[in-house]
């Protein structure tokens, strides 16, 4: 399946693998932490080997990005403008009180799918979609809500979830 192919049908793949996906989580609660991030990085490296996030950028066209103080700093800085004045013009609080970025799609991707702010990006961005980071058993769960925005995370968690069968 091509990418484009990927990308438009995540959200119907998602739902219908949920079931597959939650008992994977389940066998991956039972190893030891280390082993769950090892599992994760091998694949993460393997997929992101092959995809490349400039001809997606799903992350960036459906989900706003949690931003942390230290992000508004520090774009706002880059952005030559006040914290107060980016806080008004790109912030909002969403539905579970966190603080992100206000516009689907995010304001600072551009057509090309490259970021507006790359080199400032939020950390949330930087992080996404967080398949390679230590104590990958603590966000299991996410991972899983994952898939319905990331064809990477989709090919990483069913690449695992074979290799535990």
């Amino acid at each position: 399946m091509n990418l484009q192919n990927e990308i438009s049908n995540l959200k119907y793949n998602a739902l219908q693998n949920k079931k597959a996906y939650q008992k994977t989580v389940q066998q991956l609660k039972k190893l030891k932490p280390y082993d769950v991030d090892e599992l994760f990085h091998a694949q993460h490296d393997e997929v992101f080997s092959e995809i490349d996030c400039l001809h997606c950028a799903n992350c960036c066209k459906t989900t706003p990005a949690l931003v942390s103080n230290e992000d508004i700093n520090r774009i706002s800085k880059y952005l030559q403008i006040s914290s107060k004045d980016f806080i008004i013009k790109y912030v909002i609080k969403d539905d579970d009180g966190d603080t992100v970025l206000n516009k689907t799609p995010c304001t600072f991707l551009n057509a090309d799918n490259k970021c507006a702010i790359y080199e400032v990006r939020p950390f949330a961005c930087k992080d996404y979609p967080h398949t390679n980071r230590k104590k990958m058993h603590q966000i299991l769960e996410l991972t899983v809500k994952n898939t319905e925005i990331c064809p990477a995370v989709v090919r990483i968690l069913d690449n695992i979830k074979d290799s535990l069968e």
